[in-house]
């Protein structure tokens, strides 16, 4: 027979300090009181309430600080990625892609290297031949511009690109399906001239090109 579970008092004190959060009583940024303060308040120990810190800061709300006290980092628990994501329409991820790809494109006409050159080079090469299936062309498109984004040496660009490619991917093969068209010369000569302006050191057209592209796709998909 299934029993009643009694949730912890840390888990009970760390939502009740997470509803005030919520409720606008401190502000992003702000410390809160110490735990001589908060333990009455909430009913609990001081050793409760550290727990229930330690919890709230493991979930990316609060944050402690050596001799300084403890910090509002968030003003409520952030969303997992993946659930975002999934949620997403592919509108609003060709929307991120656009902020993401048109400032990398431009930090990697600036920071390239050689060895960015090459990488560049052999996805776009390869993009080239990848007409054999629709996910052979997809996995190719997003290579080639992976590498650009490996090129503005951006760990956390690369991060955001990364994860939204699961969702696009899906959605680019769901789109080519319908339209049973995909990588015709003028889309290849787009990617062309993006490749060409990285290489060339042109931040600015680097990233114009690549915004134009993301915004013809964009249309493509409304």
């Amino acid at each position: 027979m299934a029993q009643i579970q009694r949730t912890p008092l840390a888990d009970q004190a760390a939502e009740l300090l997470l509803d005030r959060i919520r409720a606008g009583e401190w502000q992003l940024g702000q410390r809160l009181p110490g735990e001589t303060t908060l333990a009455p308040q909430l009913g609990v120990g001081r050793s409760t309430v550290r727990e229930a810190i330690r919890q709230l800061a493991g979930r990316g709300v609060l944050a402690t600080r050596q001799g300084a006290g403890v910090f509002v980092m968030a003003l409520d628990v952030p969303e997992d990625w993946d659930a975002v994501l999934r949620r997403a329409d592919i509108i609003s991820v060709i929307e991120a892609r656009i902020a993401i790809e048109s400032e990398a494109a431009a930090l990697a006409a600036d920071r390239r290297t050689a060895s960015d050159v090459r990488a560049i080079r052999k996805a776009l090469e390869a993009r080239a031949a990848s007409a054999t299936s629709i996910e052979t062309h997809v996995d190719a498109d997003t290579a080639f511009h992976r590498a650009i984004v490996v090129a503005a040496h951006n760990p956390v660009l690369l991060e955001l690109f990364d994860g939204l490619t699961p969702r696009l991917r899906q959605a680019m093969v769901e789109m080519l399906r319908i339209r049973s068209q995909y990588g015709g010369a003028a889309d290849q000569q787009r990617h062309e001239s993006l490749a060409r302006t990285v290489i060339d050191r042109q931040p600015v057209s680097a990233s114009h090109e690549s915004r134009e592209h993301l915004r013809e796709l964009k249309e493509a998909l409304s």
